[in-house]
């Protein structure tokens, strides 16, 4: 499996995917926004774009799809319950699909709700799995569920799924956020080392063009949705709402916190 991550520099700050067969030189695109830029990868590494997955149906990932579908004719695939929302949908998939690329690449449907309803992760099956993972995981962040999703299922998500990944499991946001993210981190949890190390790494001599890809395993050192156990964060969290309990649940914990982040 080759993964090529394209960075937007737009607005947005978008990532699209290219993931291809080394020896079909078949390629699946990923939210291919800027369907300019993707084109122009794929043709100057001699790939075929056959097929385009949408994570979500948010403008801002599915907005190339007409275009990109129009030069190559690849085939759409998007969440099974996406229909009514993401138009010209040739195939629905739900947990447990299997998305083949090629002769040699096979990428596990993951069903992740929670930026919105009908959100889907591809997860490798490689030695090392890579999750490309939308807008339900960034670089030290979680989606918001603004946008037609709901917390709760979030935090379902991010219980349920994402941390029974191994912790070697590299992880492809849609976006880059990752300096507000370790931002936020730092002010809820202000002795955290290992992130306020990362965030003064970042704001020295990071570069989107080449990202930092983080692991599982950092992540649940850096990202605050997946501490919710820290004393520093519980501790914090009811200084702002002190009728929070002594003990909070984990899930009260991340409500808050994605709380907190919508207005940070």
């Amino acid at each position: 499996m080759i993964v090529e991550q394209i960075w937007t520099g737009n607005a947005y700050r978008n990532f699209h995917y290219l993931i291809a067969c080394g020896e079909s030189g078949e390629a699946l695109a990923i939210d291919p926004f800027d369907y300019e830029k993707c084109l122009a990868c794929a043709k100057d590494k001699g790939w075929e774009i056959t097929q385009i997955l949408n994570t979500h149906e948010h403008a801002d990932h599915i907005g190339g799809n007409a275009p990109m579908i129009q030069a190559t004719g690849a085939k759409l695939l998007a969440h099974e319950d996406a229909g009514p929302r993401i138009e010209g949908i040739d195939d629905g998939l739900s947990a447990g699909d299997v998305v083949r690329v090629g002769k040699t690449v096979e990428l596990l449907a993951l069903d992740t709700p929670g930026h919105t309803m009908s959100h889907i992760c591809l997860l490798s099956k490689t030695d090392t799995p890579a999750l490309f993972s939308g807008d339900t995981i960034f670089a030290a962040g979680a989606g918001n569920c603004g946008g037609g999703g709901d917390p709760e299922e979030l935090f379902n998500t991010f219980v349920g799924q994402l941390a029974e990944l191994p912790n070697d499991t590299r992880i492809y946001p849609g976006h880059d956020y990752i300096a507000n993210n370790l931002g936020f981190t730092v002010d809820r949890e202000p002795d955290n080392e290992i992130a306020l190390a990362l965030l003064q790494e970042v704001r020295q001599s990071y570069d989107a063009n080449e990202p930092l890809v983080t692991t599982l395993g950092l992540e649940c050192q850096v990202n605050t949705f997946f501490r919710l156990t820290s004393k520093t964060v519980i501790r914090k969290l009811r200084d702002l709402f002190p009728t929070m309990p002594k003990d909070p649940t984990p899930k009260e914990v991340f409500l808050r916190l994605r709380e907190l982040r919508n207005h940070w």
